[in-house]
């Protein structure tokens, strides 16, 4: 499902009933130096939303447990599937073999001054950057981006113009929120690399191939079951 015009009947279709937040709604135009972002959580959370791959609708996959709370806006990018174009890139740059995507959308974490009071939305975001994040032996990257036109982090191109304290908060909260206070758990998640805008860019190309790979004759079906 590429982000070419497509055919009049999908365009009615859009029009009468609500998209896929995954499938349903395009990457954007610009894509990857400008991307839409699916929001499903906000700092303000305290449960973990997650979106459900069946119906599209956000739902609850658990409380927040201990005192994380999102550092930023999180969601992911439409139309994106991290599998094996993702887990090769990423054990081209670790060195690590045995690694395959997550099997989920990529992941995006949008920093933004304004308060947004709740998830099931989308923005446009300008990536910058990313964390490369392994847990196990799943690729699990996180893009950095910042909300287009926001007045205190929209001028930003980098992930070099982020202070190094909110940086670390982020990388902080990935390689802690599932941790257990009372009881030792071994170490399976790891933050090998912080990388720049270029590299995003490549993530989310990857991302999108991977999708194509995937999901190339899902829109072939639902035309010709909806048609039939």
């Amino acid at each position: 499902m590429s982000d070419e015009k497509r055919d009049p009947f999908w365009e009615v279709l859009s029009l009468l009933y609500k998209p896929h937040p995954w499938h349903g709604i395009a990457v954007g135009e610009k894509a990857p130096a400008k991307v839409n972002a699916y929001i499903e959580i906000v700092p303000t959370d305290t449960v973990k939303y997650e979106l459900d791959k069946t119906t599209g609708y956000l739902k609850i996959d658990r409380p927040q447990k201990f005192s994380n709370v999102y550092p930023t806006l999180y969601g992911f990018i439409p139309r994106t599937y991290c599998g094996e174009e993702s887990g090769d890139l990423c054990a081209k740059r670790t060195g690590r073999i045995g690694i395959k995507g997550d099997g989920d959308p990529l992941d995006i974490c949008v920093l933004s001054e304004k308060v947004i009071t709740h998830g099931d939305v989308i923005l446009e975001a300008i990536p910058i950057g990313g964390l490369r994040m392994i847990d196990g032996d799943e690729a699990d990257d996180k893009i950095i981006a910042v909300l287009e036109g926001d007045a205190v982090y929209g001028l930003w191109s980098e992930i070099s113009q982020m202070p190094p304290a909110m940086l670390e908060r982020l990388k902080h909260y990935f390689l802690t929120y599932k941790h257990n206070p009372d009881s030792f758990q071994p170490e399976h998640v790891a933050i090998t690399h912080v990388y720049g805008r270029e590299e995003a860019y490549e993530v989310i190309r990857r991302a999108r191939v991977d999708y194509d790979v995937r999901f190339k004759d899902l829109e072939k079906m639902m035309t010709a079951a909806l048609k039939g």
